[in-house]
């Protein structure tokens, strides 16, 4: 990676217009890289991805540059201390993505970068590969502009999307050097590009793994059916269970402890823009379905959730075979909301799990990895410094939103480091994350590399 410094007598705008077309090409490099963390095979892709990020620092003008080594991928770790005494923001992001697979469902290839209709298609385009090389790039403009107005750190992770298993106690452990005055993510998402927003509030996450087993091999479901179990059936059933007439989980204590939304809370989302119909049609389905009594954008936001993140078992291959299976296994997550706690609604769903099992069955439950929910506040300086940045680029005073999805690391941060964070999301609920055809508009990287600064110069006023 070839890194230019001639920017004398130019300002941060100018700097970033002249440069914009090799930030492009640094991202374009940064997502032609697998780092699937998820699969063991891709592990050195993933520690060429991190050395790739501690380069990319380098260049930009980041001092103490170093891979954090872990039981686990690397943090990537960078930090310019400018004055002691000014504030200091700590910046996260990951740069671990979501396998690719079904690969086929793709229109181009998953780690080949396309421009398609002003999109980056790419996995890890959005989610989070482009939002936090928002941040070395808008760095490295302060930095070659001298228009740095305070000290900033940098901690990349490579293992959010299995859980930040190692994050806790590297954090935990390096408290000191990590010490600052917020944390600043960009791995959420606005409400449109004309109308932006700043996630004040998320999810937590409970994932689990389910095991069914039944007869002690595969058998012929011909001579056996009918007479054994079979868990694909079982297992379906169980499932089915899991929610009432009104999508109400049925996980006996489940709710106790979920956040009560003010009445004028409530009365405050109902009136953030959101058109049903649209969400429909850009979703390609006839009606939604969710907890009876709530908004589409309240079940998203203020409300926990169960989905079957994955079923299988018996035969899937080419043709048939009539199998009765041994087994059958499933994924689950649970979406929290805050003051519930994640080890307590994995309890809860593995000692119900089992209980409703048929004695026909054996039913293993695997807790996977959790996070608690957050909410960061609408009062704070670096909240509205965030708004401010926004709304000097956009035009706009960004709207306040609750975010449905989960970052772990956020209660983390705010119980190891005593931090807050700000959730300054780019990107769009439709850039498809997690899913085949994951995709990152121009728009929004370069807008995002032309406010971050100003959040840095209004946070330090």
């Amino acid at each position: 990676m070839e890194f230019y410094n001639f920017a004398d007598h130019m300002n941060r705008s100018e700097y970033i217009e002249t440069h914009k077309e090799r930030f492009l090409e640094e991202l374009f490099d940064l997502l032609r890289m697998p780092s699937i963390s998820a699969d063991s095979k891709y592990k050195e892709d993933v520690r060429k991805t991190a050395q790739f990020v501690a380069e990319s620092l380098r260049n930009a003008g980041a001092d103490n540059v170093s891979l954090e080594e872990t039981k686990g991928n690397p943090i990537v770790y960078g930090e310019k201390i400018i004055d002691p005494s000014k504030p200091t923001v700590l910046v996260y992001g990951h740069y671990d993505v979501q396998p690719s697979v079904p690969d086929e469902l793709w229109n181009t290839p998953p780690f080949e970068p396309t421009i398609k209709d002003g999109n980056i298609y790419a996995r890890g385009a959005c989610d989070d590969k482009g939002q936090f090389y928002m941040h070395v790039k808008a760095f490295e403009a302060m930095m070659e502009t001298d228009t740095l107005p305070c000290n900033v750190k940098f901690m990349i992770e490579g293992e959010e999307e299995v859980g930040s298993t190692n994050l806790g106690p590297y954090v935990r452990s390096n408290s000191e050097k990590l010490a600052a005055d917020v944390v600043l993510i960009s791995d959420t998402a606005m409400i449109a590009n004309d109308i932006p927003s700043i996630d004040t509030g998320l999810r937590g996450l409970s994932y689990v793994e389910v095991e069914v087993t039944g007869p002690k091999i595969d058998l012929h479901s011909g001579t056996y059916g009918g007479a054994v179990a079979n868990p694909i059936n079982v297992l379906c059933t169980m499932i089915a269970s899991l929610h009432d007439e009104n999508r109400h989980i049925t996980i006996p204590g489940f709710y106790d402890d979920v956040e009560i939304v003010s009445a004028e809370d409530r009365d405050a989302m109902s009136r953030t823009p959101f058109n049903l119909d649209e969400f429909k049609a850009e979703l390609e389905v006839d009606d939604v379905m969710g907890e009876a009594g709530y908004s589409t954008i309240e079940r998203t936001g203020i409300r926990p959730t169960l989905d079957v993140n994955g079923i299988w078992g018996g035969y899937i291959g080419e043709g048939a075979k009539t199998v009765l299976p041994s087994k059958a296994y499933a994924k689950i997550s649970m979406r929290l909301v805050p003051n519930q706690k994640s080890e307590r609604i994995t309890q809860l769903f593995k000692e119900h799990f089992e209980n409703i099992a048929p004695a026909s069955v054996k039913v293993k439950v695997t807790p996977h990895h959790g996070g608690e929910a957050a909410v960061t506040p609408t009062d704070s300086k670096a909240y509205k410094a965030a708004a401010k940045a926004m709304e000097k680029t956009f035009g706009k005073t960004p709207v306040p939103t609750r975010g449905g999805g989960s970052i772990p690391i956020v209660a983390l941060f705010e119980e190891a480091l005593g931090l807050k964070t700000v959730l300054f999301g780019f990107g769009l609920d439709s850039d498809a994350i997690h899913s085949p055809n994951e995709k990152y508009g121009l728009f929004n990287f370069y807008k995002g590399i032309e406010t971050i600064p100003y959040f840095y110069e209004y946070f330090s006023e």
